[in-house]
């Protein structure tokens, strides 16, 4: 019996250290806090009515969300714009955000990417700290914690051709009396690419890849700090699959990968090709292509919520395009990470380098295919 009480000790102290340490939520939730004040900043109307939003904000103009002075923590962000993104393009409406009084973003992303909506479409997406929808991917929101110690500032630019009609925001924040010292800064950063083929899938020659240099970048960071998430977007022009590119990570200068995986869909938590609509807190496929094989556009992700990328220096984030870089892709992908302190981010590609690429239809496939029977020089091939 002695026996029995020892061991349901055990039991019970080893289930409470691992409900503590799973991820924090928990624990931290129900631990009551000082010095901490619920703040919010919205677009709600300040004569009292129900005009709750910004109004026309024109081509070519910035507008301010928020400018938070001070020392805080924001933990909710959500936002709707119209018109949709049908009549207004989200891949040109720029989100940036500024920390601690710095003149340059440590944010800074086309608006739909940066919450899970890719291309200048709207889906529904939900996930550990990102989410769209419902009614079709409307309402935005964000669930990240972004600390500052000098002040916060989030912007808006329109980079379409178009007004926007209206903007509706929550940002919620804590505002408190001493930010912890070890609380890094939130950064994200957008980047596009559209691959070159360095070898011939067909042929089936594949190039030995050691070194990477020819991956697409998804992250290249200077400082300290971990890397959290990414958001991948991909615009496939074949039917053939996309993926087995391999993810390669250089932590601290390494000109050889020190981690290298073994898959695109392995990456992202999946396998065998999947081409079905899946999500989960930290990895799914909220937007998979409805065309002949892999043909058309896809949206993975994935949260490194309990297994972040530790970096003391550096940190560069690369992954093929396809098997040993042998596809040409449409890639573009939003970056999530944390610094010791506000840095600077690489610039984001320009509305031009943003440009839209045209979806494959059956008539192309149709021509290539007739280019194909043709380079057969009179022989004779199926259904010629």
């Amino acid at each position: 019996m002695k026996k029995y009480f020892i061991m349901l000790a055990l039991c019970f102290f080893a289930t409470t250290i691992m409900a503590q340490q799973s991820n924090g939520v928990t624990y931290d939730l129900a631990k009551i806090k000082k010095g901490y004040y619920s703040k919010r900043i919205s677009s709600y109307d300040k004569e009292g009515f129900n005009g709750d939003r910004l109004v026309g904000i024109k081509p070519g103009e910035k507008a301010v969300v928020c400018d938070i002075k001070g020392s805080g923590i924001i933990n909710h962000i959500w936002f709707t714009i119209a018109p949709p993104p049908e009549l207004i393009n989200r891949n040109d409406i720029i989100i940036r955000m500024y920390w601690d009084g710095k003149d340059y973003p440590s944010v800074e992303s086309p608006i739909g990417p940066f919450f899970g909506q890719g291309w200048d479409e709207r889906y529904n997406f939900s996930s550990y700290a990102l989410s769209a929808g419902p009614a079709n991917g409307t309402g935005l929101s964000s669930y990240f914690a972004m600390p500052f110690a000098n002040g916060a500032r989030i912007e808006i630019e329109n980079q379409t051709d178009k007004t926007i009609d209206n903007i509706f925001f929550y940002v919620d924040y804590w505002q408190v009396d001493k930010l912890d010292k070890d609380l890094g800064r939130f950064h994200a950063w957008y980047n596009r690419e559209i691959t070159e083929a360095i070898s011939d899938p067909v042929t089936g020659h594949e190039v030995a890849n050691i070194d990477g240099k020819e991956n697409y970048v998804f992250a290249d960071i200077k400082g300290e700090g971990h890397f959290i998430g990414l958001n991948y977007y991909v615009h496939s022009p074949s039917p053939a699959w996309y993926g087995e590119g391999d993810d390669m990570w250089y932590i601290d200068g390494e000109k050889i990968p020190s981690m290298v995986g073994t898959g695109t869909e392995d990456f992202f938590n999946t396998s065998w090709c999947p081409k079905e609509p899946f999500q989960s807190p930290f990895f799914g496929y909220p937007r998979v292509n409805e065309d002949n094989g892999w043909l058309g556009r896809t949206h993975v992700y994935r949260f490194f919520i309990t297994d972040p990328v530790f970096f003391e220096k550096s940190l560069k984030a690369t992954i093929e395009h396809g098997t040993s870089n042998d596809m040409q892709l449409d890639i573009a992908t939003v970056a999530y990470w944390y610094q010791t302190e506000a840095s600077m981010i690489p610039a984001i590609p320009d509305r031009n380098n943003r440009k839209l690429m045209p979806f494959t239809n059956f008539w192309d496939i149709h021509m290539w295919r007739k280019a194909w029977q043709e380079s057969k020089a009179g022989k004779k091939s199926w259904n010629h």
